[in-house]
């Protein structure tokens, strides 16, 4: 039977680069510090005239070009990010409008870290019952907007960027081999932007108290997600029956070195398996798996019948895994 997997791939990111460096002269940080704790030298940062449906669409167009699929072929479209253009209407209704696609169901998932992973999973279901041919899957950020420069901590963390791709029917062995999703909303305030919606709405004392940037209990996260990431990705290797020395490829969040770094022994994966790009991209949330995926698609370290595992932890707390055979 076939499965759901990926046709095409596809990445778009800012030009302008922030370095360690350029925080150096930011806040009360050095490039020492931040590349011992984090692992990034670097991240892209979003110009005041992009937009995220915009990046969205330029790294869609790479991924149908690779997949051979045209927008007006397209059944379904998802865009998983925490930074939409403006709370109404969803960014996938833009996407599918600059795109040039059809009418079709369109719409927006907000997972942070995991969302892209959660959006293959449900594009998955899709496919796999024939409700839809084509889905066009997007992890998408501009945290650039949500950050604070006045934080430290935070402010070193996050980038922007882009990573699409075009999902359906593949041959035989490849696509989908297992999957899961999961979210625990007792840490909800260990990673989240306090002001801005219906809790607490947008006014002049929650601008003044700095409460519309992202703030983040790091050390006590650390754990979770390590814990998290290691059994949700032992789960889904179970299920397919492969084991850590079967795979050829494993792409985890990139959030912190220091996790990913954790994570490895724990899980049994050899180091040389592992696909890294946060010393350039830093943390892009939905965005980083997909768009270390489509790196290594283009570099050809992903070949035919290679098996793929990746792995998301991120706010909500939400994390997830998904094991698939290329």
């Amino acid at each position: 039977m076939a499965l759901a997997g990926i046709l095409g791939t596809g990445t778009a990111l800012p030009e302008k680069v922030l370095t360690n460096q350029d925080f150096e002269r930011m806040v009360d940080t050095s490039d020492q510090w931040i590349t011992e704790r984090t692992g990034i030298k670097e991240r892209r940062q979003a110009a005041p005239n992009e937009t995220t449906s915009m990046l969205c669409v330029q790294a869609a167009r790479k991924a149908l070009d690779m997949a051979r699929v045209k927008p007006e072929d397209l059944d379904l479209i998802i865009c998983a990010t925490i930074s939409p253009d403006m709370p109404l209407p969803a960014t996938a209704a833009f996407i599918q409008r600059d795109l040039g696609a059809r009418p079709v169901c369109a719409f927006d998932l907000a997972a942070a870290c995991s969302g892209f992973l959660f959006s293959m999973t449900v594009a998955e279901q899709f496919i796999t019952t024939g409700k839809v041919r084509y889905a066009l899957v997007i992890g998408a950020e501009l945290l650039s907007r949500y950050v604070d420069y006045q934080d430290r901590a935070t402010c070193v963390l996050f980038g922007d960027g882009v990573g699409a791709g075009v999902m359906g029917l593949v041959e035989p062995p490849s696509g989908i081999l297992a999957e899961e999703m999961h979210t625990d909303g007792t840490y909800a305030d260990r990673l989240y932007i306090p002001a801005g919606g219906t809790a607490k709405p947008a006014s002049h004392e929650t601008v003044e108290a700095r409460e519309h940037y992202i703030k983040m209990k790091g050390n006590e996260l650390f754990k979770v997600a390590v814990r998290n990431m290691e059994e949700v990705s032992r789960r889904v290797m179970e299920k397919a029956g492969v084991t850590p020395a079967e795979l050829d490829l494993f792409i985890p969040h990139q959030a912190n070195q220091r996790i990913n770094n954790a994570v490895l022994p724990r899980l049994g994966v050899s180091p040389e398996k592992v696909y890294s790009n946060i010393s350039r991209i830093g943390n892009t949330s939905s965005a980083s798996i997909p768009i270390c995926l489509d790196e290594c698609v283009r570099s050809g370290r992903v070949k035919k019948g290679d098996l793929i595992l990746m792995s998301a932890f991120g706010a909500g707390v939400t994390w997830g895994a998904v094991l698939m055979r290329w």
